[in-house]
């Protein structure tokens, strides 16, 4: 795996006693942890995501977690951090520039954690490209030489498994699934591409195209893609339709990728993954309809084993990485 590293100093190799600070930044929430060598979480911390267009509250709940992290008696062994964040953003730059946090653009996000934490060595990775590294170390891509790891939440991201090894592209966006066309005359995404898979198949887009037909949760439920999920599988004809169109979105943009790279197994972790089966059925159906071609068959889609700590475990496997 190549390794995207900012501001890295070497220290002495880790011992067995060593923890690694890692963080996990998406639109919905914001995750930190103190993680061992096997990728145990030892100690864990949460906030949700504040409004993406407000950069500072952004920042300060990172900050805040840090302080966290920082205040437990663990805190002594840790020798490095690494983030999973969502994107697009620069590893080469050490700067984030995600979709769904307008409030951040050209944010120097490693530099922001290592003045917050005093640590010499912060690795920045993509979210799904942590995923995709946590699910080839010791998940549902183990053993596998090619693959395509997805995180379908607020947005949705892709990491890819080439020849055996993560591949992370020059600034660290390679497999950004989520911003492939799968509707030419479609919505524009947030991105400004019309059409995008994120904008069909994000949590969000899910729950914005099941109101827009007319779907209401139940009275005192908010409008989540969890309650959406659960109305499907209710047999609520508007919510099944739209986990179809979600799932219909995700093959079309798994196909493409199929086609371009011939990956034979997708992991799909997220949020929106934990719907389980109203997602993954359709999905497995339209997806065999997209892939015609004999080398894009039989492809295997499957959940992710790490699940929602998949960005933590896999921003734990590359600061260890990088100081050793």
């Amino acid at each position: 795996m190549t390794r995207p590293t900012t501001l890295a100093v070497p220290h002495a190799p880790a011992s067995a006693t060593s923890l690694v600070a890692t963080l996990d930044i998406g639109g919905t929430k914001i995750a930190g942890a103190l993680v061992d060598a096997e990728g145990q979480l030892l100690v864990r911390s949460l906030r949700r995501t504040p409004d993406g267009a407000d950069g500072a509250a952004v920042t300060a709940a990172v900050q805040g977690i840090l302080a966290e992290l920082r205040s437990t008696s663990d805190w002594s062994r840790v020798i490095g951090a690494g983030i999973s964040s969502t994107g697009p953003l620069d590893t080469s730059a050490g700067t984030v520039t995600p979709v769904n946090l307008p409030g951040w653009r050209d944010f120097p996000l490693p530099r922001m954690v290592a003045e917050a934490t005093g640590l010499s060595s912060v690795v920045l990775i993509n979210d799904a490209v942590a995923a995709a590294t946590a699910e080839h170390w010791r998940g549902a891509a183990n053993g596998h030489d090619n693959a395509l790891c997805m995180v379908v939440s607020t947005g949705v991201g892709g990491g890819l498994v080439l020849a055996g090894r993560v591949h992370e592209g020059p600034t660290g966006n390679a497999g950004h699934i989520g911003h492939i066309s799968v509707d030419l005359d479609g919505d524009a995404c947030r991105c400004g591409t019309p059409g995008c898979v994120e904008r069909f198949a994000s949590g969000p887009n899910i729950v914005r195209q099941a109101l827009r037909a007319g779907w209401r949760p139940a009275e005192g439920i908010p409008p989540t893609a969890a309650a959406v999920a659960e109305a499907a599988r209710a047999g609520d004809p508007v919510a099944l339709d739209t986990f179809d169109r979600a799932a219909r979105a995700l093959a079309a943009g798994i196909a493409a990728t199929a086609t371009l790279l011939e990956i034979r197994l997708v992991v799909i972790g997220g949020g929106v993954s934990a719907a389980g089966a109203v997602l993954f059925d359709p999905l497995r159906t339209h997806l065999r309809s997209f892939t015609t071609l004999h080398f894009t068959t039989g492809i295997e889609v499957v959940p992710a084993a790490f699940g929602v700590d998949a960005g933590l475990v896999g921003a734990a496997v590359s600061a260890f990485a990088a100081v050793t």
